[in-house]
């Protein structure tokens, strides 16, 4: 089930810096006042996205952290065919409810896959 709802400013700053950790100049993309928030927000995904939002053209940047619980958590920021934001989807690999939003510093470039 998906909510549509204002982006908080925490999910600006990690996109964000996903973006740099994916060498990408942040300046150049734009962020929308509201997002598509997916399950709930129980993981944290959103989408950027509203209406048309073109087809998925590929990933920028996956990263992980762990969440409070010890879970590993992977982060993954997509685009879309226009060569904008698509998805920043989160997958906890237990599937529980997401505990602790990441901070950037957190974060770290996932090197060895899911």
């Amino acid at each position: 089930m998906s909510q549509i709802r204002k982006i908080r400013e925490e999910e600006i700053i990690l996109a964000k810096h996903l973006l740099v950790l994916g060498k990408k100049n942040p300046d150049e993309y734009s962020f929308p006042k509201e997002v598509d928030e997916y399950e709930g927000g129980v993981m944290g995904s959103i989408n950027f996205t509203l209406g048309d939002s073109g087809d998925y053209a590929g990933d920028i940047v996956q990263v992980e952290y762990h969440d409070q619980d010890g879970i590993r958590v992977l982060i993954t920021l997509t685009q879309n065919s226009k060569g904008e934001l698509l998805d920043m989807d989160f997958w906890k690999e237990n599937f529980t409810k997401l505990l602790q939003y990441p901070k950037p510093v957190e974060v770290s470039v996932n090197t060895r896959g899911i």
